[in-house]
C-alpha cells in the first residue's frame, strides 16, 4: 500500500528502562500525539526481564508471580490487549504512532495486516522467511517471531510488536502460565516450542542497530514511510513521568483486573474465539427474577478503544439476566468500536454463560 509521496515518522529510541516506565511512555507518546505536540513517530524499544500482561487479562492467571519476585522479573500491565508476553534485553520493541489520513487503513484487522506485512517485509531483508499469520503475529515456519498489537484513541493509531533476538525460554516458561490449549493447538510441548529467535534462525545474534534498520526498510517499502531520525521532547518525558507515578507504575494498576474469588454466588464462563479468549464473571442478585449486580471481562482479545470493556461492564449493571444478551448487542450497536477476529456475538454468548441465560 506504499505511496508515491513519502510520510515522514520522527523515529526515537527510548532504549532499556523499567517495563512500567516505559508502558507509561506509550501513554504520554499517544497523548502527546492526539494534542498535536509531537508528530507521526516509530519508537523503539527494549525491557529488562519483564512480564508483560494485556490490558484485560487477569493477572495471576497469566503470571508466576512468585517466581518473578523472587527472580527479579518485573510484571506489567500493557495498554494494549492481547496476551501474557515475557520481555528482556534480548528483544526489541517497535511502535507507530500515526493520524488516520496518514495511513487510511479502515478496520483494526486491516491495520494489523498491513503493519504486520511491512514488518516481515523488513525481517526478509535479513535473510528469515518472516511471514504474517492472522490475527497479529509474524510467523517463520509455524513458529512466532513477533507478536502485535494495537488500536485506535480518536484520530490517532497506535500499533506496537515485538522481534525475539534472542531469548533466555527457560526463564520466560517460568515466568508465565502459557495455557496448555494454546500450545496443543499448534501440537507444541512447551512455549519454547512456540516460539524461534532471530539468533536461532541465523545462527548469530543480530545488532540492535541491523534489526532496526530492517524494520524501518519494511515500513519504507510496505508502508510508504520515510522514517527521520528524532528526538524525544521534554514534553513526552514528564507526561511518561505523570502517567507512571500517578497510574501506569503502580501495583494498583497491575493488579487493576485478576481473577475474583470463588464464592458460592459467582458465576463464570471462558469462550476460546478466533480473536483470543474472553472469561466474564457475574454476580447476580434476585432470584427468579435475578439482576446483574457486577460483571468482569477477561482476556487476551484486542479491543479499540481500550476502555470499551470498562463501559460494557458498566452498562450491564442492573440488567436483567435473561437480557443480558440483547444488552451487549445493543451496547456494540451503538458503541463506536474496533474489533480484531472477536465479535459482539462472541461476548454476548461469553456473557450469557456465566449468568445463566
Amino acid at each position: 500500500m506504499s505511496d508515491v509521496t513519502a510520510k515522514p515518522f520522527r523515529v526515537i529510541d527510548t532504549g532499556v528502562r523499567d517495563g512500567r516506565r516505559q508502558i507509561a511512555f506509550d501513554q504520554a507518546l499517544i497523548e502527546a500525539h492526539k494534542a498535536g505536540v509531537v508528530p507521526d513517530s516509530i519508537r523503539f524499544l527494549r525491557f529488562p526481564p519483564t512480564a508483560l500482561i494485556g490490558r484485560h487479562q487477569a493477572l495471576s492467571r497469566e503470571v508466576r508471580l512468585d517466581y518473578c519476585h523472587a527472580n527479579g522479573v518485573g510484571v506489567t500491565r500493557r495498554i494494549t490487549g492481547g496476551g501474557a508476553i515475557y520481555f528482556d534485553e534480548g528483544q526489541l520493541g517497535w511502535e507507530l504512532v500515526f493520524r488516520r489520513a496518514t495511513l487510511p487503513i479502515g478496520t483494526l484487522g486491516d491495520l494489523a495486516r498491513e503493519i504486520c506485512e511491512a514488518a516481515a517485509t523488513g525481517l526478509r531483508t535479513l535473510g528469515v522467511d518472516a511471514r504474517y499469520r492472522p490475527r497479529n503475529d509474524i510467523e517463520v515456519d509455524g513458529r512466532k517471531l513477533s507478536g502485535t498489537g494495537g488500536f485506535f484513541d480518536e484520530d490517532t493509531l497506535f500499533y506496537q510488536g515485538t522481534v525475539l533476538i534472542d531469548l533466555d525460554a527457560s526463564r520466560m516458561v517460568a515466568a508465565l502460565n502459557v495455557a496448555d490449549a494454546k500450545l496443543a493447538k499448534r501440537a507444541l510441548d512447551s512455549a519454547a516450542q512456540r516460539v524461534v529467535t532471530l539468533k536461532e534462525l541465523l545462527g548469530t545474534v543480530p545488532s540492535i542497530d541491523a534489526v532496526k534498520a530492517a524494520l524501518l526498510e519494511g515500513f519504507r517499502q510496505h508502508l510508504g514511510i520515510d522514517p527521520i531520525a528524532g528526538q524525544i521532547s521534554a514534553h513526552e518525558e514528564a507526561l511518561a513521568t505523570k502517567y507512571h507515578d500517578e497510574e501506569i507504575g503502580t501495583d494498583a494498576f497491575v493488579a487493576e483486573i485478576d481473577d475474583l474469588p470463588p464464592t458460592p454466588e459467582l458465576r463464570s464462563a471462558t469462550l476460546a474465539t478466533a480473536g483470543g479468549t474472553i472469561t466474564a464473571y457475574a454476580r447476580l442478585d434476585g432470584g427468579a427474577a435475578a439482576r446483574i449486580r457486577d460483571v468482569l471481562i477477561t482476556g487476551d482479545f484486542f479491543v479499540t478503544p481500550p476502555r470499551t470493556i470498562f463501559d460494557l461492564e458498566a452498562a450491564l449493571r442492573g440488567v436483567p439476566a435473561g437480557d443480558a444478551g440483547a444488552a451487549v448487542e445493543r451496547f456494540f450497536a451503538q458503541a463506536n468500536v474496533g474489533l480484531l477476529s472477536t465479535s459482539p456475538a462472541d461476548f454476548r454468548r461469553a456473557i450469557e454463560a456465566a449468568v445463566g441465560a
